[in-house]
């Protein structure tokens, strides 16, 4: 039997995004966004509040890395969303983390990170349900460790979603099907 639970608070689950800019002086923010999604092939499309450092650094520099956290480096992950980059100058110094210059776009490209899009910013969408990021996917780059025969193996980067009904990390696993085939077993 269905319960109401009078409320909707997320599609679960929720990729675990990390936005990467480039501070005024060079250091690198990232912050921990939840709410993130591909509209298109290459367009990247975030909501976030206009108050947050990163947005600010958006706005400059024109340019954007997204992440997707992973297990191992969650605790990382986790300090992005809860400390501001305009308290904390550095905050991947303080994680530990370390990170190179694109070479596709002005913005960071996070080491311990395994698979990143590299985004050029196309426009702010700014309403009543917050600001739009939209970005260009200029470049997807992948750690050697989570690619085999020119692919990529997502069981291998460990990536985690975001519950935001109970608040909670979970890493997501193995693979349980292929998409645009299961379905066809109904046709027969």
């Amino acid at each position: 039997m269905r319960q109401n639970i009078h409320n909707c608070k997320a599609i679960f689950p929720m990729p675990v995004l990390l936005i990467a800019t480039y501070n005024d002086d060079e250091t690198v923010n990232c912050m921990n966004a939840a709410w993130g999604t591909m509209v298109e092939n290459d367009i990247v499309a975030l909501n976030l509040s206009a108050g947050h450092k990163t947005v600010a650094n958006i706005r400059k520099r024109k340019a954007l890395t997204v992440h997707f956290a992973t297990a191992d480096h969650l605790i990382e992950a986790d300090y992005f969303g809860i400390v501001s980059g305009h308290k904390v100058k550095d905050k991947l110094k303080k994680a530990g983390l370390s990170a190179v210059k694109s070479a596709f776009v002005g913005a960071p490209i996070i080491n311990e990170y395994p698979l990143c899009l590299e985004c050029e910013f196309i426009e702010f969408q700014d309403n009543q349900y917050g600001l739009g990021v939209i970005a260009k996917v200029v470049n997807t780059s992948a750690d050697e460790t989570i690619i085999e025969n020119g692919q990529l193996v997502i069981e291998k980067m460990q990536a985690v979603a975001f519950d935001s009904y109970t608040n909670g990390y979970y890493q997501i696993g193995k693979r349980v099907g292929e998409a645009f085939r299961e379905g066809k077993k109904l046709e027969k």
